[in-house]
């Protein structure tokens, strides 16, 4: 049993089971109480075939954890599409059986109410719940909703909607801390990838449960994390109200392997903040959105490194120089701080590659090299920015030969169209560095180059690190380059990031060992 000191919150993960029998059902609760769940859910209404008393019986009886009974209509977004009396029996049938939570939906509960006669179970906490999957509605319309939910006679309140934006979830946190003030126990949940914070967050805010699944993939509803990634990813137990937020913001954002490498670097120095992919369209609104100091600080990826510099009342020179930020910190001030450590990620590991274990006499093993970057945006920036700092000769590539040549000005650089770069070999022993997402999973088979032409570089780097071994730094290993992964980039920019949220020098062999294993 997990020892109840370590818990910092009473928040509970709930694993959702459903199966077509109950024999199934029985075999994967038992995984969920070796997972560290604290109860499952039964989603009655996923079952083949269902005999109600004997089948409820038997459920309750052998059931390793705390049950919760679940009898989802179609209508409300479940699987039983049968008489709507037989389904209350059942449930109610639950209770007197001795589930220790049953779940009616708002819809049903009048008519579940009435046919109870006053004969509710003192031990059975009842669960009134209402879904929305397309929308969160507003802060008003969801404080309605909750006080219709507590007038039914709820034990607890449970709501689900949908995020349409990473803002939605703000209302939700909203009315989850509000409910705390007012005693209600509540479950809110925010469906969809850009409703994972709220998943994640409940302890901070004071939900009454979160949902886990025993199985990637295997959701009840649309965004659940595994009770794995909420105990060991997100420290779900060591969560409270004074623990910092932090997350990368991106578009796509789920690829990223920072929440693993910070969330465990927090852990191992008991660091009191939590690492989170925060899937955003407009980072402006996102930052207008979470103005408070418990969003401390983020790292920005693409599309947003440029749109970023606007929304930061202060900018680094070097991030203002090269016109991208990665990294941005909320000052004491609420203000924002923005700065760029993509450069440095990337630019120590190419020098690191071509240097081999041989340590550079004077300056940097990149002076007087013709170095290509592939890519105009933030990362194409900063690596651009950075080479030309240590004295390379640039040569910027882009898809469009307009943004490429506009960045090339900026940096005094040359510019080329992206088709162009396959014939472009002007001399050997050149550099090449991709900054676009081409060749990222799931498009592994692309690459931005021929591999013909590859035998002209010495060094080839790549920022995409999904897969490690992309098929443009294969073709290059096969050509007789030196490769660098974005592994060796995206641990670099992360120790200074990591020493900006926390204050603490950076971890740097567990930062390894982290992305060593993957």
């Amino acid at each position: 049993m997990e020892d109840e000191a370590m818990r910092k919150n009473q928040t509970l993960i709930c694993a959702p089971i459903m199966a077509d029998s109950v024999d199934q059902m029985l075999i994967l609760m038992q995984k969920a109480k070796i997972s560290g769940a604290d109860l499952v859910e039964v989603r009655v209404d996923s079952l083949k075939s269902f005999n109600p008393r004997p089948d409820i019986d038997t459920l309750i009886k052998q059931c390793p954890l705390p049950t919760l009974f679940t009898y989802r209509p179609t209508w409300e977004g479940g699987q039983y599409a049968g008489d709507e009396m037989s389904r209350l029996d059942a449930l109610r049938l639950a209770m007197e059986l001795g589930a220790d939570y049953i779940d009616v939906e708002l819809k049903a509960i009048d008519k579940f109410n009435n046919a109870l006669h006053g004969n509710k179970s003192a031990k059975c906490k009842l669960i009134v719940s209402s879904h929305n999957y397309e929308s969160t509605p507003s802060a008003e319309d969801l404080g309605n909703l909750v006080a219709r939910i507590q007038a039914s006679g709820a034990d607890i309140v449970k709501f689900a909607t949908t995020a349409q934006d990473i803002t939605d979830v703000a209302r939700v946190f909203q009315i989850t801390v509000h409910s705390q003030v007012s005693g209600v126990p509540i479950i809110a949940m925010v469906m969809g990838e850009k409703g994972l914070m709220s998943r994640i967050l409940c302890p901070k805010f004071g939900g009454y449960l979160t949902f886990g699944t025993l199985e990637v993939g295997k959701v009840s509803a649309p965004g659940q994390p595994t009770v794995e990634d909420l105990l060991n990813l997100y420290n779900f137990r060591q969560l409270g109200p004074d623990t910092k937020i932090f997350g990368i913001i991106g578009k796509p954002v789920s690829h990223s392997k920072s929440p693993l490498l910070y969330n465990e670097s927090f852990r191992s120095v008991g660091f009191n903040g939590v690492f989170m992919h925060l899937l955003v369209d407009d980072i402006a609104n996102f930052f207008r959105t979470y103005s408070s100091l418990d969003f401390a600080g983020f790292s920005c990826t693409i599309p947003h490194k440029e749109a970023a510099l606007d929304c930061c009342a202060e900018i680094d020179p070097t991030a203002k120089a090269i016109g991208a930020v990665n990294c941005i910190l909320r000052r004491p001030d609420g203000k924002l701080f923005g700065c760029n450590t993509d450069y440095i990620g990337a630019i120590s590991a190419i020098e690191e590659g071509l240097q081999g274990s041989q340590p550079s006499i004077s300056g940097s093993p990149l002076a007087g090299k013709l170095f290509v970057v592939i890519g105009a945006g933030g990362a194409g920036k900063a690596i651009a920015y950075g080479a030309k700092e240590k004295g390379a000769r640039v040569v910027i590539a882009n898809r469009t030969y307009e943004r490429a040549r506009e960045l090339a000005i900026v940096v005094g650089a040359d510019a080329l169209s992206l088709d162009e770069l396959s014939n472009f070999h002007p001399e050997n022993d050149m550099i090449l560095a991709n900054t676009t997402s081409i060749g990222m999973q799931p498009k592994v088979d692309d690459t931005p180059i021929s591999k013909e032409a590859l035998k002209h570089y010495s060094l080839v780097f790549d920022a995409v690190y999904t897969p490690k071994i992309t098929r443009l730094l294969r073709e290059a290993q096969e050509s007789g380059a030196k490769i660098v992964t974005g592994v060796e980039m995206f641990i670099g920019q992360a120790y200074e990031q990591y020493e900006r949220f926390t204050g603490l020098p950076a971890p740097k062999e567990l930062f390894k060992n982290i992305m060593s294993t993957y």
